[in-house]
């Protein structure tokens, strides 16, 4: 029986979502990314991200939410928003 307690992770960090947006990290750190599914199509009847929008942010409250932006880009697919988000979010938190 799988623990329900536990939360969805990816390479160590754990994934929240909310309609169309992703947040990969925890605000208890420095950094977080957000990802963000800005369009999709239907493949064999499940809804798949082609346009996803990912967003290295700083988590200090006291920015305004443009000021927290410190890296983006766009992508074709999820995977490939997964991938980068998971290389950026180690390298900032590490102080790369």
């Amino acid at each position: 029986m799988a623990n329900e307690n536990l939360p969805l992770s990816y390479k160590g960090h754990p994934l929240r979502r909310k309609d169309k947006f992703i947040y990969y990290g925890t605000m208890a750190e420095k950094y977080i990314i957000m990802l963000q599914i800005q369009s999709s199509k239907d493949v064999d009847g499940l809804s798949v991200a082609d346009k996803v929008s990912v967003q290295l942010q700083l988590t200090d409250p006291d920015l305004k939410s443009r000021d927290r932006v410190v890296k983006k880009s766009e992508k074709d697919s999820l995977y490939a928003a997964m991938d980068v988000a998971a290389v950026w979010l180690d390298r900032a938190l590490a102080g790369k």
